[in-house]
């Protein structure tokens, strides 16, 4: 091999094809496309879910306080749904939605009102300064993953999301934990 394919190889490996050599070497009799597939996968999930956070973080939001906003936002005017909503929405206990209710509302994104049709309930609306702060989130996480996928033509772009979409509907009906 030239000193020019060499290192053309070396440039087109990352750390995925190290782990997986290693593998390889010790496990030789081992198929290791898939966990080649899955470990870029986890980890450009992993980065990219780091860079997205960083980002949220600077505007006062979590990824929990990010999830509620967009569920809220998502849901159309009047920007107002139940907690069981919300709960239902989000795969969520009505505890673990609770603090993080506290949470948005201590920092002025969310307000807590009587249930009009219901004495009992309560419905939580979002705040101006909360829907500022949620659609500024989601356009700027946008961007970031747009910049992720830069080095990807648009039909490469087009293919990845049409696998993907594949791959995931063998998953859809799987819970995440």
């Amino acid at each position: 091999m030239s000193d020019d394919a060499a290192e053309n190889a070396a440039a087109d490996t990352d750390a995925v094809d190290r782990i997986i050599g290693q593998w390889h070497r010790e496990m030789p009799e081992l198929e290791l496309d898939s966990m080649a597939l899955f470990g870029r996968i986890h980890r450009i999930s992993q980065k990219l879910g780091a860079r997205l956070h960083k980002l949220r973080s600077e505007k006062g939001l979590g990824r929990n306080e990010f999830d509620v906003l967009a569920t809220i936002r998502r849901s159309g005017e009047p920007y107002t749904l139940s907690p069981k909503e919300i709960s239902a929405a989000m795969m969520l206990s009505s505890g673990g939605l609770t603090g993080r209710l506290d949470k948005l509302e201590a920092a002025g994104f969310v307000e807590r009102l009587p249930d009009p049709g219901d004495r009992r309930g309560i419905k939580v609306r979002m705040t101006p300064l909360g829907r500022e702060v949620i659609e500024d989130s989601v356009r700027i996480g946008i961007a970031a993953q747009n910049e992720a996928l830069s080095p990807l033509t648009a039909k490469e772009r087009d293919q990845l999301g049409a696998l993907l979409r594949k791959l995931h509907a063998g998953f859809e009906d799987q819970p995440f934990d």
